[in-house]
């Protein structure tokens, strides 16, 4: 029987395995002791080992060996691929953050059906008109229900039509300050229909939530509280 004794590393690869050079044996100590993971040389490290008290008579298969070192470097090229994820979603919130930063002090427009009115001021809101529309309307609703205003917005194509309502009433009064509701509607193919409608108001301030940002960034908006950045429809 004849047993090859060709090696399958390099030799200075096996000196600084079998420890014959004392600097990697140290380092290869100080990362298997402090680090609590396995190393590419730890594992070549335990591969020798095997090799050398492997059965002479039954020597491991190269193809096996090549299959270790595949799945070793397919392992390491995720924890590798995990860590260049992490940079990136960071690299991603704080860019989030410094385009929201710009946001305050101006008016965004957010999904909503109620909007608050100041004393003497006015609102401002867009319906979302799915496909080309007739005769759209917007009703303010106070809080018993009743329509105080309603705005003809005329006939209107696809996309966000804007509207403002100034706080007069139907009646030609003032109304008061308070929140109201707002609903839009109109006629599609000769059928009326319900549309979605959005609201206006002022960034106030800005948060980041979880640690680092990673929960996203919610807004407070003045008079209807805090949103999901996510849930900006327009900036003003």
């Amino acid at each position: 029987m004849t047993i090859s004794t060709n090696p399958i590393f390099s030799p200075s690869l096996l000196s600084q395995l079998n420890g014959t050079n004392s600097s990697s044996s140290a380092a290869t100590q100080k990362t298997g002791a402090g680090s609590g993971s396995l190393s590419q040389l730890d594992f070549l490290n335990l591969m020798m080992q095997q090799l050398q008290n492997q059965d002479p008579t039954k020597p491991m298969d190269e193809s096996a060996i090549m299959g270790q070192l595949a799945q070793f470097g397919t392992v390491s090229g995720i924890a590798d691929l995990n860590t260049s994820f992490s940079t990136l979603s960071s690299q991603l919130v704080s860019n989030q953050a410094l385009q929201a930063s710009s946001l305050l002090g101006h008016n965004v427009l957010v999904t909503g059906s109620a909007v608050p009115l100041a004393a003497g001021g006015s609102v401002a809101g867009a319906v979302n008109v799915p496909t080309s529309a007739n005769g759209v309307t917007v009703e303010i609703v106070n809080a018993a229900g009743a329509v105080v205003k309603t705005i003809s917005l005329g006939n209107e194509g696809a996309g966000l039509a804007n509207f403002t309502w100034d706080g007069s009433t139907d009646a030609g009064t003032t109304a008061p300050a308070g929140t109201y509701g707002v609903l839009a509607g109109g006629s599609v193919a000769g059928k009326g229909q319900q549309f979605g409608t959005l609201v206006q108001a002022q960034v106030t301030s800005i948060t980041l939530n979880g640690a680092s940002g990673s929960g996203g960034l919610t807004l407070h908006l003045a008079g209807i509280g805090d949103v999901p950045f996510s849930a900006v429809q327009q900036i003003n």
